[in-house]
């Protein structure tokens, strides 16, 4: 259930960054296979997110402290690229068109994503 959860999450964030910045965009025809792909690039970045950016922290870390944690940003970028990339790659039409659009991007997901949980009760406590 936690998995639906975060997905869905995933989706209204990256619907969000979709929605407020022009040069991130999903295609789609209908509103159904829009939402279809949506949560299929929320997946995805769940993935990228859960696999690769603990990898690319880790081996960044020193610079990360060094840059007093601004680095995380330019990491958080990164993912929402390589994201961007990879749905490309699988036929999910969703781009991310350059690395400061991608900055602003994922600064807004991160900002929706902090707000949704904030809201959404956690059964954990």
């Amino acid at each position: 259930m936690r998995f639906l959860v975060r997905v869905a999450v995933n989706a209204v964030a990256v619907g969000v960054a979709c929605w407020l910045l022009a040069d991130i965009w999903l295609r789609g025809g209908s509103d159904t296979e829009r939402l279809l792909r949506l949560l299929l690039v929320a997946v995805v970045f769940g993935l990228v997110n859960a696999v690769v950016r603990p990898v690319v922290k880790f081996l960044s870390f020193p610079f990360i402290i060094l840059t007093l944690g601004l680095l995380i940003f330019v990491i958080n970028a990164l993912m929402l690229m390589l994201t961007g990339w990879l749905s490309g790659q699988i036929g999910l039409g969703f781009h991310v068109d350059g690395f400061g659009t991608a900055l602003l991007g994922a600064l807004i997901i991160t900002v929706v994503t902090w707000g949704l949980e904030l809201v959404l009760p956690d059964k954990r406590r």
